[in-house]
Parts: structure tokens; sequence; C-alpha cells
């Protein structure tokens, strides 16, 4: 039994899997997001949340600072990605039909605090858990031009396929990964290139803000070899637990409730109102 395994040994971990969304219910796993980690600090519940948009850009709130946004969001458009502000920091991610969204909700309790890098560490751990061999490791390292950078970027052969953040609200925490699974990867990158290209100008590649350079990321079907799905890659994540220590039912009747409704109603007015600096058409 790794490390990964041995932290869920005795939990009983809730799965909710949101599927692939339309831009009507983009800002849904987002604010779902906040209500799911507020109810596992409170009921000391872990959660594991599956999410796709089919295509749009993910932007941080350092992305709302650069010089030109209205520029970057028009290089967007034009490369057929609608754009939407989450709801946390750093940089912006590409999101589409070849890309999961994994968040690992855990409590964070004031008696057993989660150290940082020990909550990244655990996602690490539950990929390399999934995917890595003897003949293929995983490692954590930041890829400087990758879009997104940070200092756990997940990469095989020095080929960036994976980003993970963390979110902390109150006794919770959303450890929250993106997997770019299959598809069309250079052409993410490049997009991604052009909008800070037209959002930053001549200051390009500075002020925190990445150098994309799209050759430097991959599939993760591309870097291991195997011929994997989105749906291929959801059970291949659930298959390192026991799945007598998974439910896929319960969750769904909490969310039904009124008070977990109406939490998440309240998290889905603050998105809509945070995407009003993109002043973009509803």
């Amino acid at each position: 039994m790794n490390e990964f395994q041995h932290f869920f040994s005795d939990k009983n971990i809730l799965v909710y899997d949101q599927g692939c969304l339309s831009p009507k219910d983009y800002y849904t796993p987002f604010a779902l997001t906040d209500v799911l980690t507020t109810y596992s600090g409170v009921h000391n519940q872990p959660i594991i949340h599956f999410w796709q948009l089919d295509r749009a850009m993910i932007l941080g709130m350092k992305d709302t600072r650069v010089t030109h946004l209205d520029k970057g969001i028009c290089a967007l458009k034009q490369a057929g990605y609608p754009v939407i502000l989450r709801n946390s920091g750093g940089l912006g991610v590409i999101a589409d039909k070849g890309i999961l969204n994994v968040s690992l909700i855990l409590p964070n309790l004031k008696e057993k605090k989660l150290e940082i890098d020990y909550a990244y560490t655990l996602m690490w751990a539950w990929l390399k858990s999934t995917f890595q061999t003897k003949h293929l490791s995983i490692d954590a390292f930041e890829i400087t031009d990758s879009y997104c950078p940070g200092t756990f970027d997940l990469s095989i052969n020095g080929k960036k396929f994976a980003g993970i953040a963390q979110r902390r609200v109150k006794d919770g925490i959303a450890v929250m990964i993106y997997l770019s699974v299959n598809g069309d990867q250079k052409m993410r990158g490049e997009s991604v290139r052009r909008f800070y290209q037209a959002s930053l100008g001549d200051a390009f590649g500075t002020n925190g803000y990445p150098p994309v350079n799209p050759s430097v990321m991959a599939n993760l079907d591309e870097l291991t070899g195997q011929l994997l799905t989105i749906n291929k890659v959801k059970e291949q994540l659930l298959s390192v637990f026991l799945p007598s220590k998974l439910d896929d039912h319960s969750l769904i009747k909490i969310m039904e409730t009124e008070a977990f409704q109406s939490d998440f109603n309240r998290q889905l007015v603050k998105m809509k109102e945070r995407n009003n600096v993109l002043n973009l058409e509803e």
C-alpha cells in the first residue's frame, strides 16, 4: 500500500461526475467546488469531482491584469474559445472535450491541517498510482514555458500533461488538476500563446506571464502510448481505490437538499458577478 492509498484506507469517498458542460452551465463547476469544499470540511468527508467544459479558456485573476485584456479575449474568440474567469488566482488554462478536470476535495480540520505541499503531493501520488510504471515516470516540477506553470506541473519525459492548483475554503481543500488526455494539444498551446501575445504586446513573457511554448506540452495518451478516452481515465483513476470505499449515489441526494441548493445558488451569483469584468454576453 503506497502513501496515497494509506491516506484513504479508512475513508469512504463520495464521487460526483458532472460530465461535459455546455456554455450555459460553465459557471456551475466553480460554484460547486466551493460548496463541496465547505461540505467536506463540515462533515469530514473526502469527495472526488469530475467535470469538463466543451470548449473554453478559463482565465485566472492574474490574467485580468494584462495590459490589453480586450485584445487577448478577441484572439481567443477568433480561435473559437469562449472565456470564463474562475474564482481563484493564477493563470489561464484551456478546457475542452479532451481535457478532464478533477477535484480531490478533502477536509482540512483545525486539529489535522494539511500542508500546502502535502495536499499537492497527494494529487501527484494519485496520478502516479494510476499511470506510472517501472518504464514510465511521472515527474513534478515547473515547466516554465507551459501555460499556467507551477511547481507541481506533472510531466513525462519533460512534457507537461497536467497542472495542479488548490483552493482552500473554511475547513476544506480542493486540490484541482486538469489532465490533457487527448485532442489537439498543440492548438491549445498556440491559442494560449496568442492570447498572451495579443494582451501583453512587447511585454509578452514578462511580469510573471509565461512565454508559452506549445511544444513543451503533450497529451497523456501520447505520453503513455495508450488509447485513452476521458471515461477510461476516470475509470483508471477510481480503480486505485477499493470499490467498497466509493459512493457515487449519496452526493446526488445531498445536492438536492434546500440548504445545499441555497449555498450553490449563492456561489453561482458570485461567479456571474466576477465574470462581469470581462464584459461578456450571457
